[in-house]
């Protein structure tokens, strides 16, 4: 295990970065959902398998790479697997849909708003016991997220995403009955974890410009998006957003949201998310990876993030150094662990400031 040399924990890095004040290093938050167990020798079902589980490899990904935040994933599928939807179980790999609760649109009346709360979800049960053991026990030393879905992407995992995107066009009545069963579901779940005391991370990849466009983002998710916020806040937690691949087209409109921090994928240039969102919010991003964290060697991992660093360190409401997106579970242990050597070779580092000296002793 290689030793790390941070002179600061998380918290106190957090804290006093955001207060303006000079820390040993950028904050860095690789996003190692899917990695994670790997990193820790054990395939990625395991930490489904308990909560116990869960906190185990969040610990011992921190004790290894000295991460900036732990993550619980209630995951893409939570509130269609709450309302019925049948997800594989994989050994290796985030749980894919076998069959949605809905096959026909019309039947979006016969959907329990109910069956997402902690007292009749197993699965959030489990996924909010984590969260509050890692309170407990790291709180001190590092803040935890819970990883949840976004409107369009909780729509897609009750009813199949192609024959959604259909129905937008030819039934857009039913697809808002739909997206609207989605947002108060994502609003109980939001407030379950709000009420651990953990930050709330949304990830919407079916809002993707990649899949939709400009004007479905301000018809279809935006507008329900933008409830999420103040059910967050009012627990006094933040709330993260991340859309997959090209955002460039509403990057400004994303901000509407309301979110607190704003994750861009590797599509988007951190040049133009400092630009355009930087004296809003912190940017987060974004190694990419798949070409350098998964295909990448430890080298082409340390040009890109020290490329990003330059890039966007100066960022005026700050940067917190990530990947574009979840780190796929085949990438290179030495690859992540590369990615946060390359964080401490800049440093110290102070909010807005882009002045950075590469430390020879790394």
């Amino acid at each position: 295990m290689k030793k790390r040399k941070d002179q600061m924990t998380s918290n106190e890095r957090m804290q006093a970065y955001f207060e303006g004040k000079e820390v040993d290093r950028l904050p860095a938050m690789p996003m190692i959902d899917s990695v994670g167990p790997r990193l820790i020798g054990e395939k990625n079902r395991f930490k489904r398998l308990s909560a116990e589980n869960q906190v185990i490899v969040q610990k011992q990904c921190y004790e290894l790479l000295g991460l900036d935040g732990l993550s619980i994933e209630y995951g893409l599928h939570g509130i269609g697997q709450a309302c019925g939807t049948v997800l594989g179980d994989p050994e290796n790999c985030a749980p894919p849909v076998v069959k949605h609760v809905l096959d026909d649109l019309r039947d979006v009346d016969n959907l329990d708003p109910e069956c997402v709360l902690r007292k009749n979800d197993p699965w959030i049960d489990m996924c909010a016991t984590a969260c509050e053991m890692l309170v407990e026990q790291m709180g001190d030393t590092v803040g935890t997220s819970a990883s949840l879905t976004g409107p369009l992407t909780a729509a897609a995992s009750i009813y199949p995403i192609t024959k959604l995107l259909v129905a937008s066009r030819k039934k857009p009545e039913l697809v808002h009955k739909l997206l609207r069963f989605s947002t108060d579901a994502l609003i109980a779940v939001s407030e379950e974890f709000a009420k651990c005391g953990v930050d709330i991370f949304i990830c919407d990849p079916v809002a993707s410009g990649d899949i939709i466009s400009e004007k479905a983002y301000r018809e279809l998710v935006l507008p329900y998006t933008k409830e999420l916020a103040p059910a967050i806040h009012k627990h006094g937690v933040a709330m993260g957003y991340h859309i997959c691949g090209n955002t460039n087209k509403i990057t400004a409109a994303m901000l509407e949201s309301g979110c607190d921090m704003l994750s861009v994928d590797v599509k988007v240039p951190l040049l133009s998310a400092k630009e355009i969102a930087g004296s809003v919010v912190p940017i987060i991003g974004n190694v990419d990876p798949i070409n350098t964290m998964m295909l990448g060697t430890p080298e082409e991992v340390r040009e890109e993030v020290l490329r990003n660093i330059a890039d966007c360190a100066d960022s005026p409401n700050g940067y917190i150094v990530s990947t574009g997106c979840d780190i796929p579970v085949d990438a290179p242990v030495e690859n992540v662990l590369a990615f946060m050597d390359a964080v401490r070779e800049c440093g110290p580092a102070k909010l807005g400031s882009g002045n950075y000296k590469i430390n020879s002793d790394k």
